[in-house]
């Protein structure tokens, strides 16, 4: 009998795959929006705003996503919900560009939450999968 060997890059399903990128991609998209939005493009003041330091606790899990960690999916999930609601109240407050790039970032977190909730299943149902296709080997012998 020989050991299973460990699934090449290419048996990794397609749909973990997109979920990855678009996790990845759209928090990078909050990021840059992040920044560009306080800094220059529509500034709660003129030359820039301190409110661009926003984006320091989304920077924290870009690692963690880019290294595949299943936990690190799992908190970004719940941490989107933040930025979600300041869109929301942004994009009901604020008035021209502000309000316009406030919606932006309610449809950056919700793809975020969408490809992080994605990623998340689709890895839980392969690992049932395949611990269900795997040998018992904890029973003891006949």
């Amino acid at each position: 009998m020989h050991a299973n060997p460990s699934p090449s890059p290419s048996a990794v399903p397609p749909s973990i795959a997109v979920s990855r990128w678009l996790a990845v991609g759209s928090l990078v998209g909050l990021i840059v929006l992040g920044l560009a939005w306080e800094l220059f493009l529509a500034p709660i003041r003129p030359g820039g705003s301190w409110l661009a330091l926003k984006v320091i606790p989304l920077c924290f899990p870009l690692a963690g996503l880019l290294k595949k960690r299943m936990y690190t999916y799992r908190w970004v999930s719940l941490l989107v919900w933040i930025y979600f609601a300041e869109g929301v109240v942004r994009a009901t407050s604020d008035r021209g560009l502000s309000a316009r790039l406030a919606l932006v970032e309610v449809l950056l977190c919700l793809l975020l939450f969408m490809a992080c909730a994605l990623h998340v299943r689709v890895r839980l149902k392969n690992a049932k999968r395949a611990a269900s296709a795997a040998p018992n080997t904890a029973a003891p012998a006949p």
